[in-house]
């Protein structure tokens, strides 16, 4: 049923201003006991995030509606790597390349991974627009090593870093290819990006929601997600005597907190699988990731150029061979058209590995 005739669920509308009272408790120093409520209330605010997300990508239509919940969670994901940067100084060199790895990583193989798997076991074979998912890879994997993986070889200045000017040259670079890649998605080729006729989708079939309501969703997804990143912030404390507990290294605490913020696209992307979308599940994987790259690639080197901070973007050797190995995997995966279980298998054993190799490196 659409949300014409069924509103919002009130839990929907009131987890986003649930968080944020949550958030306040925190702040006013009611103590270390309270850190329970706020991963509850975390996790109620991604299962909400997900719900309006679907309900304004309904009224909005492919491609377009996959672009919502990929931007709201770049520009904020953006925002809190300035913050943190701004607050660290320049012992905060690293974070924006610890924070982008693990985000392409978890992208490119745990959620890609899970939704293959998910969609392969319940409908056998799935299908999915060749040309649309070669175009987000081909630009994601171009993006990816400009800012990642060239860094460790230029020689203006010694390490893993680019000069001023270079780093300005890749900023720019960067947003020009994701603004070429939005373009080509929602006005020259929108139909590479648009779900086969016939595609089993039942939300084809229901009447879209009024603008109010998606309205209404719009807004409680941009305060709900302000809520969960900064809800995520606040737990960290606790993720990282937990990470500390188990001896495990401090990159740890990074990739939980990536995959908590990450959860409302996971969510998204996996259930348009479950209801044989692949093509609505690519898009939101695929487009978060070129979305995360490309914009916070130029808000962080802004900030360095600013402040005269270096910035580390290379990755080491053994992330790389990870890194170009799940960008060969992923062309070989998504270069016929059509996907079963044995592709999502391999690209969660690669996250596997990863996850392994962060624990234990």
């Amino acid at each position: 049923m659409s949300a014409r005739t069924h509103p919002l669920p009130l839990w929907t509308r009131l987890a986003p201003f649930a968080g944020w009272l949550l958030l306040a408790g925190q702040y006013a120093g009611l103590g270390r006991a309270w850190q329970g409520l706020l991963l509850a209330g975390l996790l109620v605010g991604v299962l909400a995030a997900v719900h309006h997300a679907e309900v304004v990508a309904h009224r909005v239509g492919e491609p377009f509606g996959t672009l919502v919940l990929a931007g709201a969670i770049t520009a904020i994901e953006v925002a809190l790597i300035v913050t943190l940067m701004l607050s660290g100084g320049s012992a905060a060199s690293m974070l924006a390349r610890d924070t982008l790895f693990a985000t392409v990583m978890i992208i490119l193989n745990g959620i890609v991974g899970l939704c293959l798997l998910a969609g392969g076991q319940r409908f056998g074979e799935q299908r999915f627009s060749l040309m649309g998912a070669s175009a987000a890879l081909s630009t994601l994997a171009a993006i990816v090593s400009l800012t990642l993986i060239l860094p460790n070889y230029t020689t203006t200045v010694s390490g893993p870093l680019y000069n001023p000017r270079q780093l300005a040259f890749v900023a720019v670079a960067s947003v020009t290819l994701y603004a070429a890649f939005v373009f080509v998605q929602t006005v020259r080729h929108r139909d590479y990006f648009l779900p086969e006729i016939g595609e089993a989708n039942e939300s084809l079939h229901a009447p879209p929601p009024s603008w109010r309501v998606a309205l209404i969703s719009l807004a409680c997804l941009i305060v709900g997600l302000g809520a969960v990143v900064l809800l995520a912030k606040a737990i960290s404390p606790l993720i990282e005597s937990g990470v500390a507990a188990i001896g495990a290294p401090r990159a740890l605490v990074g990739v939980i907190i990536a995959v908590i913020v990450l959860l409302p696209e996971g969510l998204a992307a996996l259930r348009a699988a479950r209801a044989n979308r692949l093509q609505t599940s690519l898009n939101l994987a695929l487009g978060s990731a070129l979305a995360s790259i490309g914009l916070s690639i130029p808000a962080v080197a802004l900030v360095s150029i600013a402040r005269g901070w270096p910035l580390t973007l290379g990755i080491d050797a053994k992330s790389t061979v990870l890194l170009l190995l799940s960008f060969l995997i992923a062309t070989l995966t998504l270069g016929n058209g059509r996907t079963t279980i044995l592709q999502g298998m391999v690209h969660l054993v690669l996250f596997a590995t990863y996850l392994f190799l962060t624990v234990i490196p």
